[in-house]
């Protein structure tokens, strides 16, 4: 007898169990305290919608930008890099319909830091990036205007032959 009853009073005492921790672990109402805002449920979907109204858009270059380091008459090495733009929201399809012109300018840069010995050495040096970066958001904000917050440099290599 006591064979059946043990693991009926333990099916009992687990299920008395995941009751008793569901009651305890639930999500507490939904408050209804008024605020200026009515419900806290409302004040917490306005901060989230003023939120995401002021988050800035992320915009990866579709190629990487290849850049030859040229010493001695002779190819030394190939810098390649990844990009992103942070730009103003809805500024995304502005980008991808500038970015021959885009592209053509950071091309320009690049070839530029490269023949002044910019990829060269300690590339990764922090003075170096800054030069890099400032030159990168000026030549973006110079196609683009204002909407362009920062350059983000996501992948840089140097290859050396």
């Amino acid at each position: 007898m006591m064979r059946k009853l043990l693991p009926l009073l333990l099916i009992l005492l687990g299920a008395g169990a995941g009751v008793g921790a569901g009651f305890f672990l639930r999500p507490p109402p939904a408050a209804a305290v008024e605020g200026e805002h009515g419900t806290e449920a409302d004040a917490q979907e306005d901060h989230a919608e003023a939120a995401s109204d002021q988050l800035p858009e992320f915009v990866k270059l579709s190629n990487q930008f290849i850049v030859p380091v040229v010493e001695k008459n002779r190819i030394a090495s190939l810098v390649i890099l990844s990009l992103s733009l942070e730009v103003e929201p809805g500024g995304t399809e502005r980008v991808f319909a500038q970015e021959p012109k885009l592209r053509d300018g950071i091309l320009q840069l690049l070839f530029d830091h490269a023949n002044t010995g910019g990829f060269r050495g300690s590339f990764t040096d922090a003075d170096n990036l800054v030069i890099l970066r400032r030159g990168l958001k000026e030549v973006a904000q110079r196609v683009l205007g204002e909407m362009v917050k920062d350059v983000l440099i996501t992948d840089m290599i140097r290859q050396d032959s």
